[in-house]
């Protein structure tokens, strides 16, 4: 909760995104909203072990509870412009699966996509765009690997990638070294030449919706999504799993 107090505090347009249906996530939501902050749904999907988390999407679900299980997301998180996606490494390479979340992304309108890429063969970017979704793609994560020196690396990454391309999207996490960064290196932004743009801004300027491309960005612009997930407590089975000691059956 403290960590998600200063996600909140963090200067410029930082987007928050929020897992459905857990405690804070509507109270939050609504305070990023007041703060100029877009709020996005980080919408899970199933990962590579076959697990998903409660009102995530998985391979084994009929079409009709993926339109159920997402306007169900969307009613406990208010104030959603987008959504990207909470792990999701086996689901996002699935065409059909995939086509049907942008269906109804596409049938509800006016949200946007962020491909978080948790798989390197992720279809979700290309099939919301084919869907006629608005659609971006992350092309950093600050703290895949965690620590001060691994995190300032990826941050000078994604400095380097917006300064070269024109643009970039990062993701980061509500970890300390990664707040403690974004609340140090935030304000210096406009001094390397970067300004800090909301997700939509960003993709819709990059002609990621193309019935709303606005003119090219004239500048050098970053986008950061700050997942906020307040994970749902463990089953019983789950817990007694976790507390195993390692190499025990």
């Amino acid at each position: 909760h403290d960590a998600g107090e200063r996600a909140l505090r963090l200067p410029g347009a930082v987007a928050l995104a929020f897992l459905p249906g857990t405690p804070h996530a509507a109270e939050q939501a609504r305070r990023a909203h007041t703060l100029n902050k877009e709020v996005l749904l980080h919408l899970p999907l199933q990962y590579a072990n076959g697990r998903v988390y409660p009102m995530g999407l998985s391979q084994s679900l009929p079409r009709g509870d993926y339109t159920r299980r997402l306007r169900a997301a969307l009613n406990t998180v208010p104030h959603v412009r987008g959504v990207n996606n909470h792990q999701g490494s086996l689901l996002s390479q699935q065409r059909e699966p995939m086509r049907w979340l942008m269906q109804d992304l596409a049938a509800i309108g006016g949200l946007y996509f962020v491909d978080s890429r948790t798989a390197a063969n992720s279809v979700a970017y290309e099939v919301a765009r084919s869907s006629g979704v608005a659609a971006g793609r992350r092309d950093v994560f600050l703290d895949a690997e965690r620590g001060d020196v691994a995190v300032r690396a990826e941050w000078q990454r994604l400095l380097r990638y917006a300064l070269k391309n024109g643009s970039a999207l990062g993701i980061g996490h509500l970890y300390p070294e990664t707040l403690g960064l974004l609340e140090q290196e935030l304000p210096r932004l406009a001094s390397a030449g970067i300004r800090l743009v909301p997700p939509s801004e960003l993709i819709y300027r990059q002609g990621g919706d193309r019935r709303r491309r606005s003119a090219p960005l004239k500048f050098s612009a970053a986008a950061l999504v700050i997942p906020a997930p307040e994970l749902p407590p463990p089953t019983r089975q789950q817990a007694a799993v976790a507390t195993r000691p390692a190499g025990s059956p």
